[in-house]
C-alpha cells in the first residue's frame, strides 16, 4: 500500500446551536470531532463504493448520552424526534449536513440535558453513521436546535 493509501481518512465534525426566538443563539458547542462507526463506515462507504446499495444520511438525532462507541448502531437517549438533513458537497474532499430540530415540532415535550448527536439513514430506525457528545445543554421546549455536521475525507 502506498503512504498516500495510508493516509486517506474520514473524520467528522459537527457544532450544535440553540436559539431562543428573541434571544438568538443562547447556547453553542462550537466545532468538535465526532466517532465514525463501524457500521457507518460498512454500510455508508464501503457497500456503496461495492455497489452492494450502500445507505445514505437523511436524519439527524439528538440524545441524551454519551459518546457512541465504535460498534453502536444507535444513539443513547435519543430524543423523541429526528430532524430531515439538508446535505452539500463542500468541497470534493467535504460533505455537509445541516439540520433543525424546531421547537413547534415537538422534537422534545419537556426539559432535557441534550449531550449527544447522530446521523442516520431513516427517520426512525436505521442505522447509526457518526456521532459524539458535547458539553451537555439544558434544552428547554421553546428552542430550536440547529445542527451542523460535516464529513471530510482528509
Amino acid at each position: 500500500m502506498t503512504k498516500a493509501l495510508d493516509s486517506t481518512m474520514v473524520k467528522g465534525f459537527f457544532r450544535i446551536q440553540l436559539t431562543e426566538e428573541g434571544k438568538g443563539v443562547v447556547g453553542d458547542s462550537g466545532w468538535k470531532e465526532n466517532q465514525i462507526t463501524n457500521e457507518g463506515i460498512l454500510q455508508y462507504l464501503a457497500n456503496s463504493l461495492a455497489g452492494l446499495g450502500g445507505l445514505s444520511v437523511s436524519h439527524a438525532a439528538l440524545g441524551t448520552g454519551g459518546v457512541p462507541a465504535a460498534a453502536d448502531t444507535t444513539l443513547a437517549g435519543e430524543v423523541q424526534a429526528r430532524a430531515a438533513v439538508i446535505a452539500s458537497v463542500l468541497s470534493s474532499k467535504t460533505v455537509q449536513f445541516v439540520a433543525q430540530f424546531q421547537s413547534n415540532n415537538s422534537y422534545v415535550t419537556t426539559t432535557q440535558n441534550i449531550q449527544n448527536v447522530g446521523l442516520f439513514n431513516a427517520a426512525t430506525l436505521g442505522v447509526l453513521f457518526a456521532g459524539n457528545t458535547y458539553a451537555s445543554s439544558q434544552c428547554f421546549t421553546n428552542q430550536d436546535v440547529n445542527v451542523t455536521y460535516r464529513i471530510v475525507f482528509a
